[in-house]
């Protein structure tokens, strides 16, 4: 059975990767700190990303690592650097010392893309983002790129089902970020970002950065009303129509087909 180091349990994709990749027949040991406990079925380590000394005990005899530990939604850029840059290089190095020989899948973002692109991001686009968040994660994926280990990158859309609370945020998000009502940006359901991640502790994504993304595109307007958080409509033309739209040609691909095709269908089937 393999072993996995899980970081960034606690958070939205992590709490529901887990149980999935438990299920799936990992042994699977989640990154705590503090007196938090892991999840059933997982393994308590106690470590924290920011501290380098607590992390060799963690990764030790792991056979893979799946990086979720992330931190935005905040207006501190100093934490934003350490815990996505910094915390991503602790880690890093720990693995290089302790486990070498183990998989490092690491969760990105689609908001590294340019938000003045012309089409949807493809992998291989030069990303320059200027906010924090994303460029700190353009920074620590070019860390997992050079680290000498065998690595992987999934770039995640909009993730959303499983009750996770994300769509209904969506109306509180549109006003804080003065966000188009016909916006639109590319969306998973949990049940496919586990999907992908199984594909990259499998080995088909080894040396790649892969978009994970359903069968379309949802617009703001339509993911507040699924959420039940409605907001109105706008007839003005949009700017940077393309932001936030991803391509996942590459991982459709090497065979990966969305189980949950549209937001549409899981509202049909009652998982969002």
């Amino acid at each position: 059975m393999p072993t996995l180091l899980v970081t960034g349990v606690t958070g939205l994709v992590g709490s529901r990767l887990l149980p999935r990749l438990i299920a799936a027949g990992h042994d699977c040991r989640a990154l705590v700190r503090g007196d938090n406990t892991a999840p059933d079925g997982a393994t308590a380590v106690r470590g924290d990303l920011n501290d380098p000394s607590t992390l060799p005990a963690a990764v030790e005899g792991v056979d893979a690592v799946v990086h979720l530990a992330a931190l935005f939604r905040t207006d501190d850029e100093d934490a934003i650097w350490r815990a996505n840059l910094d915390g991503t290089r602790n880690l890093l190095d720990a693995v290089a010392s302790h486990a070498p020989d183990a998989r490092v899948v690491m969760a990105s973002t689609g908001n590294v893309y340019n938000h003045d692109q012309a089409r949807p991001g493809l992998e291989s686009d030069s990303c320059n983002p200027s906010a924090a968040y994303p460029a700190s994660k353009v920074a620590a994926e070019a860390l997992v790129r050079e680290s000498g280990l065998t690595w992987s990158v999934l770039r995640l859309p909009f993730v959303y089902g499983d009750g996770d609370g994300h769509l209904a945020s969506m109306g509180a998000l549109a006003g804080r970020f003065g966000l188009h009502p016909a916006h639109t940006y590319s969306v998973a359901h949990h049940r496919d970002v586990a999907a992908a991640v199984l594909l990259a502790l499998g080995g088909q994504l080894d040396g790649r950065i892969a978009n994970v993304t359903d069968d379309a595109p949802v617009t703001v307007f339509e993911m507040a009303r699924l959420g039940g958080s409605p907001i109105d409509g706008s007839a003005e033309p949009l700017t940077n129509p393309w932001a936030g739209r991803m391509d996942s040609s590459f991982l459709r691909s090497l065979g990966f087909r969305p189980s949950v095709a549209t937001v549409w269908e899981a509202a049909a089937a009652g998982i969002l």
